[in-house]
């Protein structure tokens, strides 16, 4: 077993009971049913990853040196009720980058991205929002404007940032009985060592 997937599990153990800001699941239980989607749909083993991590920024924060510190969510909990975006996605882009290729970090940079695009260009997405996604679309930046979604979609991980954007958004069922960490162990070592 890789030191990786020690630390995967080690940080959804540990801090992944916490809520999900806002949200009627853990960090926990919203990552998991993100891969368990991934998988349903029959994408790449780096897609899965990227879902099952997505936003283990979450779970991280960056001292005074922007050193990525483990931290237990509470802090991302405060700054959002205060209404301060954490930036969890470059946050968890940085961690993921050290360890993944960019198949699964770029995805993980982008999903917030994403969730501005589709407001944007998918007509009726917004309607689709969580009352916590409709607040931290504001924190982020709102809709994307023209500019900003040809930008997007000139990104080589647009699409896979798009379908990741899907399944965080369907991934906040309570008590879903889904598959646990143990379950990715071999996926997260397959891409790891790509």
């Amino acid at each position: 077993m890789s030191d990786i997937y020690r630390q995967v599990e080690d940080l959804l153990t540990r801090f992944g009971s916490n809520a999900y800001v806002g949200e009627p699941v853990s960090q926990k239980e919203h990552a998991l049913q993100s891969a368990y989607l991934a998988v349903k749909d029959g994408v790449s083993d780096t897609l899965v990853v990227a879902a099952l991590l997505h936003d283990i920024g979450h779970l991280l924060m960056a001292d005074a040196d922007g050193i990525l510190q483990v931290t237990d969510g509470a802090d991302g909990e405060e700054k959002a009720a205060a209404g301060i975006d954490t930036r969890h996605e470059v946050l968890g882009r940085s961690w993921l980058s050290t360890h993944f290729p960019a198949s699964v970090s770029e995805p993980v940079l982008l999903h917030v991205d994403a969730k501005r695009y589709l407001c944007a260009r998918e007509p009726g997405y917004f309607e689709t929002l969580s009352p916590a996604s409709v607040r931290s679309l504001e924190l982020q930046g709102g809709p994307m404007n023209a500019d900003e979604t040809a930008a997007f979609e000139q990104n080589p991980f647009h699409a896979e940032a798009v379908r990741l954007r899907h399944y965080d958004d369907l991934a906040k069922i309570p008590g879903l009985d889904v598959p646990d960490v143990e379950h990715y162990r071999e996926r997260i070592e397959r891409v790891r060592n790509a």
